[in-house]
């Protein structure tokens, strides 16, 4: 039903029955729905910075202060490194520039003129570095250990670039280098750095986190320019400079043993050789050489034995020659110890009251030896003619399998293994250099008198060169053995603070009687017996020859030992010589290895200041034995 309206007309009042609809009038369902909208809209700018403020906040404030703060990292020098005596450095750092280019920060137009600039100034292939900008996306690597003159020439053609509006891409850092003064002198000991500043091998690595240090840093506000802000609020926290650390080793003893073991892995055409001097009363290593070895400065260099064959390796041959080329393998590698362990053995019979050093008809000695069960003998070196009626002295001095596998048999398993265990045979030494090697032996359950026969003249087991010599080192020692250390002591730099290590005694394995017993022996072994290649003029010296045959079907080839101890009362130095695989007429422990260790200690006694006696100790060449296992 329509409203009524009043409408003017010509000064009369007309009454209108139509409807009238404004235009301006909005609905109340339009209304609603701006007010759902807002409503909507408001709810999720809320919760965006609900989003923003609680849930991102912490992702995007710490974005804001990085863009805004300017961190650089102090680095920490790096530990030098010295000898036993401290007046010679076998490794140091020094500070070093290395030049970085970042393409994605040079415009196309201008890639050939800082490809030019930066090769002739840093004496690089043009050509080379132009094409590396042109493919590399990422910042790379152009340069290293940079000498100042060039940095200062190359900031100084950066500033001309600067000034001409050519952005060249190029940050210099200041960093270390890493540098090793002998050269390849104890090199497998020593290592060397990673391009990172990281130890790689040997005492660079195991002790990398005392050299090292720890870096410290400088933290400061920055412009768009990513410039530092003058006057801005700065905090700085110090780097910890690395330790020094003082090896155990002697340089002077480190290049006569070195000398004389290349010496004899050239003339005997060996695959290689390993000798380690050891003071056996605290345990410290005074040498420990490896030929062939490398230089420490260019480790990825094959050295001159590697290089021979370099160009016929494969990539992953290579790899593994590199890595064999640096071991320490006087704690990495295993080897027969032949009749060297034989010294151990008498100590053991000696310790255990089984027999004496003089008793007359202990052994009788056919050139073979029946083992019960067994369809085939083990044979004496000197089969065709034996040595027939011997003491323990005689035994050891002719170095008669017969005997000690007789005397293996008597001693027994469980004894044996017993001592074994004693002198530290079945356990890694602890000495502080990574990636030592623990030895391989039979399980005492599974020991026959066949392999307890063997076992006593050290054959058809395996065991590192530490620890053959630290078992000698503990009978020359009077029966204690102690741990074999590499280092000496560490300085902090920043304090002057010293840490000195200690000789750690582990254990009294033989009595010091027996001790005695056996050091004469040896110094028979010299005197009288298959040693007698290892007399030194003027000074006493017990040892005991080893040679250790290949194994039935494989190519290792022989390996030719002798160790040494002097003098032999109050012993100063114990001195293992190792020849593998020696090639040329000669390959008898007696041969090869006491004359090279003779040579060496000719040399490193009157060095360590030992008094020379007044015993006849001239060499023999005349000897009977001279050739003898």
């Amino acid at each position: 039903m329509s409203k009524e309206k009043n409408i003017k007309s010509k000064g009369k009042i007309v009454k209108s029955k139509s409807d009238i609809n404004t235009p301006n009038t909005i609905s109340k369902l339009k209304v609603k729905f701006l007010l759902v909208v807002t409503l909507i809209l408001i709810v999720l700018l809320i919760s965006r910075i609900f989003c923003l403020q609680f849930i991102d906040g912490d992702r995007l404030q710490a974005a804001a202060t990085s863009q805004q703060t300017l961190t650089e990292t102090l680095s920490a020098k790096r530990g030098t490194i010295y000898d036993s005596t401290g007046r010679n450095v076998l490794a140091i750092s020094y500070e070093s520039d290395k030049i970085y280019i970042n393409p994605s920060d040079i415009s196309d137009s201008n890639i050939e003129i800082v490809a030019q600039g930066v090769a002739e100034i840093l004496e690089l292939d043009y050509a080379e570095l132009l094409s590396k900008i042109n493919t590399t996306e990422k910042r790379f690597l152009v340069a290293s250990d940079v000498e100042q003159e060039k940095t200062d020439k190359l900031e100084e053609w950066i500033d001309k670039m600067t000034e001409e509006k050519i952005k060249t891409g190029i940050s210099i850092e200041e960093t270390t280098s890493r540098s090793y003064p002998y050269k390849n002198l104890a090199s497998t000991v020593i290592g060397f750095v990673n391009s990172d500043n990281h130890g790689s091998y040997g005492i660079e690595y195991s002790w990398d986190s005392f050299l090292s240090g720890t870096p410290g840093k400088s933290v400061s506000l920055k412009d768009a320019s990513q410039s530092e802000i003058a006057n801005s609020e700065q905090t700085y926290i110090a780097a910890e400079n690395g330790y020094d650390i003082n090896l155990t080793i002697d340089v002077n003893i480190q290049s006569i043993v070195e000398k004389y073991l290349a010496e004899a892995v050239d003339l005997y055409e060996c695959d290689s050789g390993i000798t380690i001097a050891m003071d056996p009363s605290t345990g410290k290593i005074k040498a420990m050489a490896d030929y062939p070895n490398y230089d420490c400065n260019s480790p990825n260099t094959p050295n001159s034995y590697l290089a021979e064959t370099w160009d016929t390796l494969t990539s992953e041959q290579k790899t593994t020659q590199l890595f064999r080329m640096w071991s320490p393998k006087a704690v990495t590698d295993t080897y027969e110890p032949g009749s060297v362990f034989k010294i151990i053995t008498s100590a053991i019979a000696l310790e255990e009251d089984i027999t004496d050093t003089d008793i007359e008809n202990t052994f009788y000695c056919t050139g073979h030896y029946y083992i019960e069960g067994e369809d085939e003998p083990i044979d004496c070196w000197r089969y065709y003619d034996p040595h027939e009626s011997q003491t323990l002295r005689n035994a050891l001095e002719n170095s008669c399998n017969p005997a000690f596998i007789e005397l293996g048999l008597k001693i027994g398993a469980e004894t044996s293994y017993k001592y074994y265990d004693a002198f530290g045979l079945f356990n890694k030494t602890g000495i502080s250099l990574s990636g030592e090697s623990n030895s391989i032996f039979y399980d005492l359950e599974k020991i026959k008198p066949i392999e307890l026969g063997v076992l006593s003249f050290g054959q058809r087991f395996n065991i590192t060169p530490i620890q053959m010599i630290t078992a000698i080192s503990a009978i020359a020692n009077d029966g204690v053995l102690v741990q074999p250390q590499i280092v000496d002591k560490m300085t902090n730099t920043d304090t002057g603070e010293v840490t000195t290590f200690e000789t750690k005694e582990i254990r009294q394995v033989i009595s010091k009687e027996t001790a005695d017993k056996v050091k004469s022996m040896m110094e028979s072994v010299v005197n009288h017996g298959s040693g007698g290649q290892a007399k030194v003029a003027g000074y006493s010296v017990g040892g005991k020859t080893g040679t250790s045959e290949p194994r039935w079907g494989t190519s290792d080839g022989y390996i030719a030992s002798f160790v040494a101890i002097s003098p032999v009362e109050n012993t100063k130095i114990v001195l293992l010589v190792i020849l593998k695989n020696p090639k040329g007429g000669q390959h008898n422990g007696g041969q090869i290895a006491a004359p090279t260790a003779s040579k060496m200690l000719s040399e490193i006694l009157p060095y360590m200041g030992v008094e020379s006696g007044n015993k006849d100790t001239s060499t023999n060449s005349d000897m009977s034995n001279a050739d003898l296992y």
